[in-house]
């Protein structure tokens, strides 16, 4: 065959293999969403395990178990979880059931009077049973949960039994498919009540079925915003659930108040496409140039470190923006700065602002779905540009680098707003509602 005729073949065969990927994709997906229906049948109709705890005191406080992907790993929704269970534990026995575990020591302190329980502790050389069923892939958990990567079939096993094993009380899961399985799976008498930590629109589509299909066999949806509010309600319209919204309340962090005069911008999250920090260094670029002495610094870990790494080096901006690790001293970093910026593509409700606004901080943020715009009012206690916008987030960046007036005074009403989440005006919401529900 002639090298022209190789060439020309080329551009085919490229398209079948990727027709045969996609196919491949399809049919994987399919066996998965048909294996977990079978096991979801047979764990139903066998109970394959029987509780082995003996009935709480039906007049004491009802006993809570909060399931969470990785209680000892940072991230917003495990701080605002422990947060939680803290305020909780002072009036119920409270149990966290962590599905993982990959380090020995939690990176956020646990709360007094709230026990910790490890379905699968990886830092912990496995027996031969876990370590043959760890090999393969979850089965319980869904292909597009972003959880899916870290689960096996040896944690799909442990967390059936730890769900049977919940004789009565309150279980608390705080993501899709822990929520998924909390409807499906939870004994009668057990009250359900599934977090959604994010928004609805931010799931894939397969997730977003689920949801409409299983949700309504939950005691009661929590979502964080008024947006998130409006969305489930649509969609669960007509289900026996309950659909209310308790915001997360704000933790404390450490570290004293910013004196708002610092020449630091701070950003935190994880170094993902969905913080968007390629964007914010695109606006930071021109800031700094018209501004030498300001800095940006970005604390957090994530698959897109050397991407933005090289992004910064790529546009001359090495010692002034700064990638810097997570740290638990972060309220400390939080208080040095004087603008704290969100550059999120997507979101649910981005505690850092919270957390930024307790400490004095103007923040300037995308206005994104879902979550800033009802934590910030435009012009009062913060700025919100439109979201994705660079140009937008440079110009607001700017004005309050610019106008220190403005920002002292975004600094001051941000750090009143912010009460509004304080630990003990949330947390009473949650009373009220675990004393609705108290049969």
């Amino acid at each position: 065959m002639s090298t022209q005729g190789c060439r020309a073949d080329h551009p085919q065969r490229h398209a079948r293999e990727v027709r045969l990927g996609l196919l491949m994709r399809v049919i994987i997906r399919w066996l998965h969403r048909s294996t977990r229906r079978l096991v979801l049948v047979l764990l139903k109709a066998t109970r394959w395990v029987r509780p082995a705890r003996s009935a709480p005191d039906p007049q004491g406080p009802a006993p809570i178990r909060i399931l969470l992907v990785n209680a000892y790993a940072m991230g917003g929704t495990i701080r605002t979880v422990l947060n939680l269970a803290g305020h909780l534990a002072r009036d119920h026995d409270v149990e966290i059931v962590s599905l993982i575990r990959r380090r020995k020591r939690p990176f956020f302190p646990i709360p007094d009077g709230v026990t910790v329980t490890v379905l699968d502790d990886r830092t912990e050389p496995p027996g031969r049973l876990r370590a043959l069923l760890a090999r393969i892939p979850s089965v319980l958990t869904p292909v597009e949960d972003g959880s899916f990567r870290s689960l096996s079939l040896w944690t799909d096993l442990r967390l059936a039994r730890g769900i049977w094993d919940v004789r009565a009380g309150v279980l608390i899961t705080t993501r899709p498919s822990l929520n998924l399985l909390a409807a499906e799976l939870a004994p009668s008498g057990v009250v359900t009540i599934g977090q959604d930590h994010m928004n609805l629109g931010s799931y894939r589509a397969e997730i977003r079925r689920a949801i409409r299909r299983r949700y309504g066999r939950l005691t009661v949806l929590s979502v964080l915003t008024r947006a998130a509010l409006a969305d489930y309600e649509e969609v669960l319209a007509g289900a026996a659930v309950r659909v209310v919204r308790i915001p997360n309340a704000l933790p404390d962090v450490g570290g004293g108040m910013s004196a708002g005069d610092g020449k630091v911008i701070i950003a935190a999250g994880r170094l993902s496409r969905q913080k968007g920090f390629d964007l914010l260094i695109k606006a930071f670029e021109e800031v700094a140039l018209a501004h030498p002495g300001w800095i940006l610094r970005i604390f957090g870990s994530g698959q897109s470190r050397d991407e933005l790494a090289a992004m910064i080096a790529a546009r001359g901006l090495d010692g002034r923006v700064i990638l810097k690790a997570r740290t638990p001293t972060f309220g400390q970093e939080l208080a040095g700065a004087s603008v704290y910026v969100l550059s999120s593509r997507f979101e649910g409700m981005p505690m850092v602002i919270i957390e930024a606004m307790s400490k004095g901080l103007a923040v300037v943020a995308f206005d994104c779905p879902q979550g800033p715009a009802e934590l910030i009012t435009h012009r009062e206690d913060g700025l919100l540009v439109p979201a994705e916008d660079v140009a937008a987030l440079t110009a607001a960046l700017t004005e309050v680098i610019e106008d220190e007036a403005l920002r002292l005074r975004l600094g001051e009403r941000a750090r009143r707003s912010a009460q509004a989440y304080d630990l003990a005006v949330v947390g009473a919401q949650w009373d009220a509602l675990l004393a609705e529900l108290r049969p």
